[in-house]
């Protein structure tokens, strides 16, 4: 059994084909952590007594996105030190305000197709959707390769996933990624690799492909990997970077496969306290929202805010709306297409390129038994604030919906 995407990578790194559940050590083309984790995986080195300059600096990015701008001085001084790391290390830093790790990564073309890249955060995982292998690990698994150049990995149990039509009108890829999460549930792909194939490929864009891969860890999947096809090079290509077309052998067979006709999906949406606990916001309609946030690793792109956009112009919002586009780059395009200002006329707040509201650290938290409606990826108890507050998963379209209209509805009959 060989000759899958992942199987691909590995063998370019390991100089042979890999065995499915082998320990493998395999260099590694990128490492990046933030300011939740670079502090811990320097303690880690500290305490080992390994210096911490890494093997090779330029293989090696920091980001301050999770509580930034500071909200504290604890915050505070936590940057100011991951500044001074950076500095000294030379290691490329993205300050507050340029963007969430995951999307710069992609959006500053660091991530490419083929690459073996390991993050500090689980959402690493984002990076499969230009092709890149790629995996979130522990701030001490992240420090080893920040200054070695390997890491070490069990090779995976594959999952295909095959995609077959194409996307209704008001149905997005994050109404697929929720489905999927019901169909396989929050453990049904520990540790494997879940990788896409099939016709359906061809209507789904980069950003499309990054949301899927984003939502991939809440089923447990180590990796989430989409062909680089020519899909992938337009992109890269408008960002002036030419990239291989990278696909798995023919023939390459798969422990496991799922069949979606996306052609038959429907605006969904994920109930407390799980994304697995997927079904039709239209079974749900009339749940009244106190907040609703646009944004995030998982739906904080261009293209996120245009769905919102076209339901929220000329109206306005009747709840607490706020919209965190995903970096700079993606704000400023916002800011050129008008888009801005559609979301300020409706009401929302807006803000610069953060986790802030995500993870409940600043910019929005949730008070007692508050109901959020969020295109974030978790909606565990306590995730945005109150362990009691209960939180919504949803698309662009429903979330946007949810702000027009105050309750849960379906954000087809808004279009």
């Amino acid at each position: 059994m060989a000759g899958t995407l992942t199987e691909v990578i590995l063998e370019r790194r390991l100089g042979r084909a890999p065995e499915r559940g082998e320990i493998a050590i395999v260099e590694v083309d990128h490492v990046y952590l933030h300011d939740g984790t670079l502090p811990l995986a320097l303690r880690v080195l500290e305490e080992a007594g390994v210096p911490s300059r890494p093997r090779d600096p330029g293989r090696v990015t920091v980001f301050i996105d999770h509580a930034a701008p500071a909200p504290s001085l604890a915050a505070a001084r936590v940057h100011k030190r991951v500044r001074e790391w950076a500095r000294r290390n030379g290691v490329r830093l993205y300050d507050a305000g340029y963007g969430i790790s995951h999307q710069v990564m992609v959006e500053d073309a660091i991530a490419r197709p083929g690459m073996v890249i390991v993050g500090a955060d689980s959402h690493t995982v984002t990076l499969g959707a230009v092709g890149a292998l790629a995996t979130g690990v522990g701030s001490t698994d992240a420090a080893l390769a920040m200054v070695t150049g390997k890491t070490w990995l069990r090779v995976p149990e594959v999952l295909e996933v095959r995609l077959e039509g194409t996307l209704p009108n008001g149905t997005t890829s994050k109404d697929l990624a929720l489905h999927l999460a019901s169909l396989v549930g929050r453990d049904g792909a520990i540790y494997m690799s879940m990788e896409f194939t099939g016709p359906g490929l061809a209507g789904l864009g980069v950003e499309d492909r990054m949301t899927v891969s984003n939502m991939s860890v809440e089923m447990g999947a180590k990796a989430a990997i989409f062909p680089s096809d020519e899909v992938t090079r337009a992109y890269y290509n408008s960002l002036g970077v030419e990239v291989e077309e990278l696909a798995p052998k023919p023939g390459a067979e798969y422990d496991d496969e799922a069949s979606i006709n996306l052609s038959s999906l429907e605006p969904m949406i994920s109930e407390p306290p799980e994304p697995s606990r997927a079904r039709p916001a239209r079974e749900l309609e009339g749940v009244e929202v106190d907040q609703v946030f646009l944004g995030s690793c998982t739906n904080g792109r261009a293209s996120d805010y245009r769905m919102a956009a076209r339901i929220l112009k000329g109206r306005r919002v009747k709840t607490r709306c706020i919209a965190v586009p995903a970096s700079r780059r993606v704000y400023n395009t916002l800011l050129r297409e008008g888009v801005i200002q559609v979301l300020s006329d409706a009401g929302c707040t807006i803000a610069h390129g953060t986790c802030g509201p995500c993870i409940g650290a600043h910019l929005g938290l949730l008070a007692d038994e508050e109901v959020a409606v969020s295109t974030s990826n978790r909606n565990f108890p306590g995730r945005m604030g109150s362990p009691t507050a209960r939180i919504y998963l949803a698309s662009p379209y429903t979330a946007a919906a949810a702000a027009a209209t105050g309750v849960i509805t379906d954000p087809r009959s808004l279009l």
